[in-house]
């Protein structure tokens, strides 16, 4: 039985204030770190054999914190990075309900079928998340590996492996620091 267990990093300051990050690279906060170092306790007792994270700032510092304090190995993996929101990176949500009401609104609502200007749609990130996760199980039978990433990944991966409805995946909450164990087999 392989296991897989989900981490969502540590709180950024635009986590904070509700700026789109995407794959902008802000570092954690002061906060974050605080969050890292106590899913570092929680996660010991866990027995994960490997770590991978995405290479992103925010997943990649809590991910060396939960290593240092484990001796668990990390892998970096670039599929795991959160959507790509294009022209909505870096960007306050009020700002971008400004810029595209319309788009906005869509994504608020039907979000499988809208990609920000210049990014990503959510198909294309659940192709390369699962094509991550695919990899990642078929490399580790019968292993708890941790998955250090964003929210929309830990969504998706959800969504596979609990049968939840893909529509929660724009709803879902999972807040920084959040951890789950969950069961999963190599797709074969």
């Amino acid at each position: 039985m392989t296991t897989i267990v989900l981490i969502r990093h540590g709180e950024t300051d635009w986590n904070v204030i509700g700026r789109y990050q995407g794959q902008a690279d802000p570092p954690l906060n002061s906060n974050g770190i605080q969050q890292a170092h106590q899913l570092a306790k929680e996660l010991s007792q866990s027995s994960i054999d490997v770590i991978y994270t995405s290479p992103l700032l925010r997943t990649k510092e809590t991910a060396e914190i939960i290593s240092a304090e484990s001796g668990i190995q990390q892998i970096d993996e670039p599929r795991l990075m959160e959507i790509h929101q294009g022209d909505w990176q870096t960007r306050l949500r009020s700002e971008i309900e400004d810029l595209y009401p319309e788009l906005f609104a869509a994504w608020e609502t039907t979000p499988w079928d809208v990609s920000p200007p210049g990014g990503e749609n959510l198909n294309e990130v659940q192709l390369r998340v699962y094509d991550a996760v695919d990899d990642i199980l078929s490399r580790n039978p019968d292993r708890k590996i941790g998955l250090v990433t964003h929210r929309i990944p830990i969504a998706l991966i959800k969504v596979r492996f609990q049968g939840m409805d893909p529509d929660i995946v724009r709803t879902i909450h999972l807040p920084n620091a959040y951890w789950e164990e969950i069961i999963a087999s190599p797709i074969s």
